[in-house]
């Protein structure tokens, strides 16, 4: 990936490891329709006078379905599941099962972005990743229905979200960032409205939920959404989605600093494992000792060697 890319990337894995702690924090006081509707809205209300001052909106004419597809999955339906996830399993857990995602992107890519089927070595990353998941999941759920049941809505909510960078780079990867996550971000609100309305709380909420909700709206919403649109156009589907590899150190590490949430050495080990994937999968480079044994086994291929000096380099 480029410096830019890389650059974006950690900006986002940030922000999309931090929404963990304030959807828990929030869901305590407010419903998880009300919540995923705040946040949404927060984020269309500061991103709408950008977008109409810049023109991004005009780009959207005769996308209307993708923008609705990327809305849904990106956002209505991902905010309000992992918000009722959130009531029944903690946050580091939910954090974690979304760690899935580069594995359903991969699958799903096999259908709808041939072009971004993973390597060998970028397929063992995921591998390695996916363990790393497994690692920190372990046995926590099995048998407790509660948590079995917000552990389903969190996964169905990462099957959207592994199909939104799809939709992006088939059909929306040509427009203004801007353009169609404001655009996302309005229907969204405007879907979400009744159920936030009809679950709306009967007295004002405390100052640290109402904080969780505009941090979710404002920096986790809005900025993410934005800085993950450029992620994608910079770097793909599947290698932006590594990002879900990240935010679960940054969502554990405020899950037991904040919330008490409990990191055995099984969570340790899944996190070193989480780290190597994510560094396998977006293609990085190994020590010469470990690329030479790579390309004997067959998970990476042998270089060729320029024939002169001076050859010119492939464009990046």
């Amino acid at each position: 990936m480029s410096a830019r890319a890389w650059i974006v990337f950690a900006a986002v894995s940030v922000l999309w490891g931090i929404p963990y702690l304030f959807i828990k924090i929030a869901v305590d006081d407010l419903s998880p329709g009300f919540v995923a509707w705040g946040r949404i809205a927060i984020g269309a209300a500061v991103l709408l006078p950008f977008a109409w001052k810049l023109g991004a909106l005009k780009g959207l004419r005769g996308r209307a379905w993708p923008v609705v597809a990327y809305a849904a999955c990106e956002i209505a339906v991902p905010f309000f599941l992992i918000a009722v996830g959130e009531q029944h399993i903690s946050s580091s857990l939910a954090s974690i099962l979304i760690a899935t995602m580069p594995l359903i992107v991969a699958v799903l890519a096999l259908r709808f972005a041939p072009e971004e089927r993973p390597t060998r070595m970028r397929f063992l990353g995921l591998v390695i990743g996916l363990g790393g998941v497994v690692a920190l999941l372990g046995i926590d759920v099995a048998g407790h229905t509660d948590e079995l049941f917000g552990a389903a809505c969190v996964l169905v909510a990462t099957l959207g979200y592994a199909a939104a960078p799809i939709i992006i780079n088939r059909r929306l990867s040509d427009q203004h960032p801007l353009g169609p996550v404001t655009a996302s971000l309005v229907l969204a609100a405007i879907a979400l409205f009744p159920l936030a309305a009809f679950t709306a709380p009967g007295s004002i909420p405390s100052g640290g939920v109402i904080a969780a909700v505009v941090v979710l709206g404002v920096g986790c919403t809005a900025v993410g959404l934005v800085l993950f649109f450029v992620l994608i156009t910079e770097a793909g589907p599947s290698r932006a989605s590594v990002i879900t590899y990240i935010n679960p150190i940054v969502a554990v590490a405020l899950g037991v600093t904040l919330l008490d949430e409990h990191l055995g050495a099984g969570a340790v080990a899944g996190l070193l494992l989480i780290l190597a994937g994510s560094w396998l999968a977006t293609d990085g480079r190994l020590p010469r000792w470990l690329a030479a044994i790579a390309v004997r086994v067959g998970l990476r291929p042998k270089q060729a060697q320029p024939a002169t000096r001076g050859a010119p380099r492939p464009s990046a």
